[in-house]
């Protein structure tokens, strides 16, 4: 069944891991999908279009406004709306877990700037297209450690426990437009990048694990329905929620 048939779905960070599953998920299910990422994202579309779907690629950092402005202006070119918005982009798999006292200031800047920043610069982009439709879907990604409180992370965390704030700000603030506003909250996610990092494999990985109800590491796949259900008209009653998404770590 095709879920997002004919709607147009802007995927930041698109180009690999989970970001890569969400936009081959989103074009399986209908939608047209733009790749959006500072790496790039011309295998994703490859595959898509292999598959009979339609995408594009468009080179986009999402901490600066202006090369957010051309990817939505690229997207109205190709595809002529946006009807949906994932908030994949973040900085995580390069982060080295160190206590917050050797977290020096730079690299707290970067991250804030990628994670809290950029779907701040991309809800801003979109919401006036989904406004004039009085229809959208923003779909932020949060993380689970936001609520545990993760150590030897905080300026990834702090990040994220933003972006849990900013999706139900903008639930209410877009609510009178009828633009449904959510997050998920994944579990430590074993994609390419993560797997091959000795930070997130491991001992760590393990206890992760252990601290899961369904007691395996979690996939991007895992993620997929979650997505396309907040993607979708589906969940047009559902919005300023995060849900977890990890196995049944977090229970709240």
């Amino acid at each position: 069944m095709e879920r997002l048939r004919q709607k147009v779905a802007v995927v930041t960070g698109g180009a690999r891991g989970i970001g890569a599953s969400f936009c081959e998920a989103m074009a399986a299910a209908g939608a047209k999908v733009v790749v959006a990422d500072v790496l790039d994202g011309g295998a994703v579309v490859g595959r898509i279009e292999k598959a009979q779907g339609q995408a594009i690629y468009c080179k986009t950092d999402v901490t600066s406004q202006a090369s957010v402005k051309t990817m939505v202006a690229d997207t109205l070119r190709a595809f002529g709306t946006i009807d949906v918005l994932v908030n994949n982009a973040g900085l995580f798999a390069n982060l080295r877990r160190k206590p917050f006292l050797e977290i020096d200031s730079d690299e707290w800047d970067a991250v804030m700037a990628v994670n809290a920043r950029g779907p701040f610069e991309c809800a801003k982009a979109v919401a006036p297209i989904m406004i004039a439709k009085k229809k959208g879907k923003i779909v932020n990604i949060a993380s689970g450690t936001v609520f545990k409180g993760q150590t030897g992370l905080m300026h990834y965390v702090s990040s994220k426990g933003a972006v849990v704030a900013m999706t139900r700000c903008l639930a209410r603030e877009l609510g009178p437009h009828n633009i449904c506003v959510n997050a998920i909250a994944p579990g430590l996610t074993m994609s390419e990048a993560i797997a091959e990092s000795p930070d997130y494999t491991g001992p760590n990985s393990e206890a992760t694990v252990k601290s899961r109800a369904f007691q395996r590491p979690q996939t991007p796949a895992d993620l997929v329905g979650t997505v396309l259900y907040l993607a979708s008209d589906d969940s047009d009653f559902v919005t300023g929620q995060t849900i977890s998404v990890d196995g049944g770590s977090v229970m709240r």
